[in-house]
């Protein structure tokens, strides 16, 4: 798939940078990245998407590629942050109701649009399960293999942390990429398509900020405060969902997306992607979209 023509939404705080395919007047479905990662991660899923009749929307998340902030203000990317970025856009483009796809950060943000936002999210799909994060449950340690496991979060918490990814994003990126979907066997072209997108300006200060305002170590925006408290509760997701899981993920292993159906009290289905670590939707697109396409048509 050739890199397609890049276009620009502006809303109060971004201009967002996102990629258009199919019918303008098709239902539209938004597929969203994770760190470290970039539009690029959704190319061999968006052919059978538009295929099977659907708009696809693929933006690039703020801080990564051509997505830029207004101004000099902080660049904050908190939950409530990035699920507002998911509404702002649909504003912005005039979009009423979308389904959404979301991996790491970007199921984290799809599934903040979708619990304070259902009436404009038609279906989601998860990569990962229920990802909301209750910021005051995050100062109990976990098991000693997952703290392992989260060692660049604790490393991202430490000013070393922040020189060593404004030095070193490319190689973390490999890295990450590597031990998080052993078998995953990706070529450096592949690795630099998307890596070109870390190059952003605001890339390192909205990763720092990230993953310390979720251990509770960097302060939120004041504007967020009320949807921070809600998602704390970790509310119902109130729209037909369908979560995916790569059998081999070594950061978000299988158990943590059991027993969540009661999270999803409108429709919920999980699928095991046989073969698939952390990045499934990279690893097996064939499996995981023929599983968005018929989900979704359903839902639809």
């Amino acid at each position: 798939m050739s890199t397609p023509t890049i276009r620009r939404a502006r809303t109060d705080t971004l201009e967002i940078a996102y990629e258009d395919h199919g019918r303008p007047d098709a239902p539209v479905t938004m597929l969203l990245h994770g760190f470290p990662d970039d539009a690029r991660a959704w190319d061999e899923l968006v052919p059978p998407l538009v295929g099977a009749g659907h708009r696809v929307v693929v933006p690039y998340l703020r801080g990564f590629g051509p997505t830029h902030f207004h101004g000099s203000g902080a660049r904050m990317a908190q939950q409530a942050a990035i699920g507002r970025d998911v509404v702002d856009l649909m504003n912005a483009l005039s979009l009423d109701r979308v389904s959404l796809i979301g991996q790491d950060w970007g199921s984290r943000a799809a599934c903040v649009a979708s619990a304070l936002h259902p009436d404009r999210v038609r279906a989601l799909v998860s990569i990962g399960g229920y990802t909301i994060q209750d910021i005051a449950a995050m100062a109990s340690p976990e098991d000693v293999e997952q703290e392992a496991r989260l060692w660049y979060q604790w490393y991202f918490n430490t000013e070393r942390g922040r020189a060593g990814l404004a030095a070193n994003r490319r190689e973390i990126c490999r890295l990450l990429w590597r031990t998080w979907s052993p078998d995953w066997r990706f070529d450096e072209a592949t690795l630099m398509r998307t890596a070109a997108s870390f190059d952003n300006p605001d890339f390192v200060d909205v990763v720092i900020h990230s993953y310390r305002h979720r251990h509770r170590n960097a302060p939120g925006e004041s504007r967020f405060d009320a949807d921070e408290a809600r998602l704390a509760t970790s509310p119902p997701i109130l729209v037909p969902t369908l979560v995916l899981h790569g059998r081999d993920d070594t950061v978000d292993p299988l158990h943590t997306s059991e027993g969540q159906s009661h999270l999803f009290p409108r429709g919920y289905a999980r699928h095991v992607i046989p073969d698939a670590g952390h990045f499934a939707h990279r690893e097996q697109p064939g499996t995981v979209s023929r599983a968005a396409v018929a989900f979704l048509s359903e839902a639809h």
